[in-house]
C-alpha cells in the first residue's frame, strides 16, 4: 500500500477555505509519465507528482475548470479536461495509462459517511498491464477460499460505484477472473489485513507494479471520508 503526498501550492487564487467549497484532490497512476506539475485553470496545484501518489483534498472555488498535468518544470501539457465542480462536493482527478496514451478521469468521491454498521469500497482499475480480476475481500481469521468475491471481472478504466459492507478488519485479494480459489491457488495480489473505521468511505485503485521482469499490480489507497470522531 503506497503512502499519500500533500500537494505543495504557489499562489492559488482558486483554492479557497469556505467550508462550502469544492474539494478536489489528484491521484497519479501512468507507471511511464514523468513527473507531473498539476495546474486548475492556470493555478499550480502541485509540483513534479510522481507516480502512484494521493493528494490531500483541496478547496477550490465551484464552477467550470480546467485541470492540466504538464511535465514537471515546463508548460507542456500531456492531459487536460474541463469539469464543472460544484460547492459542498469532493472529486478525484485520476491522470492514468501509459504515457503515450496519458488519460484524465474525473470522478465524485462519497463524502458522506457509509450506513451504520458498514464502510464503503470503491475499486478503481488503472493497471495496464493485468487484465480482468476478481476481488475479494477476506475477513480476519478467514481463508480466501470460504470466501465469494466481492466484485468480478474489474478491468482497466472501470469505476464502479461503492459498495457497502460491514465494518471489520480486511485483506484485498485480487485473482485472474474465473478464478475458483483452492488451496494451491496463488492470487495475483494480497493486501495485508486493515481494519476500516465504521462509517467511512474509502477509494482503492489498481495500478501497475512496476518490475523489471513480471507484470504485477498494487494498490493505492485513498481515503474520501471519515467519520468526525475518527478523523480528530
Amino acid at each position: 500500500m503506497l503512502g499519500s503526498m500533500s500537494l505543495l501550492l504557489a499562489g492559488c487564487q482558486a483554492v479557497v477555505s469556505s467550508p462550502t467549497a469544492s474539494q478536489v484532490r489528484i491521484i497519479t497512476a501512468s507507471p511511464d509519465a514523468p513527473g507531473l506539475d498539476i495546474y486548475l485553470n492556470n493555478n499550480i496545484l502541485a509540483y513534479n507528482v510522481g507516480f502512484a501518489r494521493v493528494s490531500s483534498y483541496i478547496a477550490v472555488n465551484a464552477g467550470t475548470d480546467t485541470v492540466s498535468a504538464d511535465t514537471a518544470g515546463t508548460r507542456q501539457t500531456l492531459i487536460s479536461a474541463k469539469n464543472t465542480f460544484l460547492n459542498s462536493n469532493q472529486y478525484t482527478v485520476l491522470i492514468g495509462n501509459v504515457s503515450e496514451n496519458l488519460q484524465e478521469l474525473v470522478i465524485q468521491d462519497q463524502a458522506q459517511a457509509a450506513p451504520s454498521g458498514q464502510i464503503s469500497l470503491r475499486f478503481i482499475d488503472q493497471a495496464t498491464q493485468i487484465g480482468a480480476l476478481d476481488v475479494y475481500l477476506v475477513p480476519m481469521g478467514q481463508k480466501f477460499t470460504a470466501v465469494t468475491p466481492l466484485m468480478t471481472n474489474l478491468t482497466f478504466g472501470n469505476a464502479p460505484s461503492y459498495l457497502n459492507v460491514p465494518t471489520g478488519t480486511y485483506s484485498v485479494v485480487l485473482v485472474p477472473t474465473g478464478t475458483i480459489p483452492t488451496s494451491m491457488t496463488v492470487a495475483t495480489y494480497t493486501g495485508a489485513q486493515t481494519a476500516y473505521s465504521g462509517g467511512s468511505a474509502t477509494t482503492v485503485v489498481l495500478v501497475d507494479q512496476q518490475l523489471l521482469t513480471t507484470p504485477g499490480v498494487q494498490i493505492v489507497t485513498a481515503t474520501d471520508y471519515l467519520p468526525p470522531a475518527v478523523a480528530n
